[in-house]
């Protein structure tokens, strides 16, 4: 990867390489851009194979962090950040090492929990810097209200897609049942939907079959099932030339962050394959929504009736990708980059008052 190039060409702002002996720290602060307000992204804990697959990661969640923040109409920008580690090696010490990079960028990033992070983690980076949101005490996690805003996503697919708002009977395969995708199931179930499952912890598939009377299949079997909707809710890059010739869903909409490996090359398959996508950053907003709402003053009807907006603006990028021949991944761009374009001319305008 060369680095430089690549950063340009993703147009991020800034990234920070954070090291430390004592204790043993390596992670990576993206951020991309702040032109709506400070860059907002939660902190991944994940045993990178390497350090260009945790800056490649780093760089794309936080471009979608962006991109997220504007459809979802949030003054904030997007960033990221990665630790380079196994789980089974953090401690208290690594994560307030780590809360002091953060609190040295001096509230241009503001962090949360992601894989691997828990809510008392949060705790403790805490320690060192204001600049953390999604402490369990004030608004419980943002896992339930991004299944909201997924479900309510499945359900502006399927009326564009099918001109109905009934899920009842629909057959629908759930791919990773952490948080959100054990939520996004209940709000299936109740709606009348037929489960299918898959997880690579077994214990978490037999929960979600005798809450919910899924269907289990192993992991590898997911992609290629007779269903209505396929909900990717795990890792990303699951989308790509291996498994789409799989996929017979009409549908896909989830959780999972960057599902498109490639997001020009697989995102035109899909549409040469009839499946309607979701933008990811788009339908997986309740987060980023629920985690701002935290750091402004929490105000739970206020955070669920922006999350409900993702409804609407799902139906209005489908429709922009279908008037105009293009995938929905870019009219979802074109709609975010708009949004920001004019916070720019906004804020020169008073740089220059």
């Amino acid at each position: 990867m060369q680095l430089f190039e690549t950063v340009r060409e993703m147009g991020h702002e800034q990234i920070l390489y954070c090291h430390g002996k004592n204790p043993d720290i390596r992670a990576i602060i993206a951020i991309h851009d702040t032109s709506l307000g400070p860059a907002m992204g939660a902190t991944r804990l994940y045993p990178y194979i390497n350090e260009e697959a945790a800056l490649k990661d780093a760089l794309r969640l936080s471009r979608g962090m962006t991109y997220k923040a504007a459809c979802a109409n949030i003054p904030a920008g997007g960033g990221k950040a990665v630790i380079i580690a196994n789980p089974t090696d953090k401690t208290d010490d690594m994560l307030r090492a780590y809360g002091r990079f953060v609190e040295s960028l001096k509230g241009r990033f503001i962090t949360g929990q992601d894989v691997n992070i828990t809510p008392q983690d949060v705790r403790t980076i805490q320690q060192e810097t204001n600049h953390v949101v999604g402490v369990e005490e004030k608004s419980g996690g943002p896992a339930p209200i991004t299944a909201l805003g997924v479900f309510l996503g499945i359900k502006a697919a399927v009326e564009f897609r099918w001109q109905t708002q009934r899920l009842e009977g629909m057959r629908v395969a759930v791919q990773g049942l952490g948080n959100v995708g054990k939520n996004l199931c209940q709000h299936l179930y109740e709606n009348g939907v037929q489960l299918f499952v898959s997880d690579i912890r077994p214990e978490k598939t037999v929960e979600i079959k005798n809450l919910f009377g899924a269907t289990v299949v192993e992991p590898e079997e997911i992609y290629g099932l007779d269903v209505d909707i396929f909900s990717p809710c795990a890792m990303g890059g699951i989308i790509n030339s291996q498994t789409i010739p799989q996929i017979q869903a009409k549908i896909i909409a989830g959780a999972a962050n960057n599902q498109l490996e490639n997001e020009r090359l697989h995102g035109q398959r899909l549409i040469e394959k009839g499946i309607l996508y979701s933008p990811d950053y788009v339908i997986n907003a309740g987060g980023i929504i629920n985690v701002y709402n935290e750091m402004i003053g929490y105000d739970e009807d206020k955070a669920f009736k922006q999350v409900n907006n993702i409804y609407d603006t799902l139906l209005k990028i489908f429709g922009i990708a279908y008037q105009q021949g293009i995938t929905t991944n870019d009219a979802s761009k074109r709609l975010a980059e708009e949004r920001i374009l004019q916070a720019r001319a906004i804020k020169n305008q008073q740089l220059a008052a």
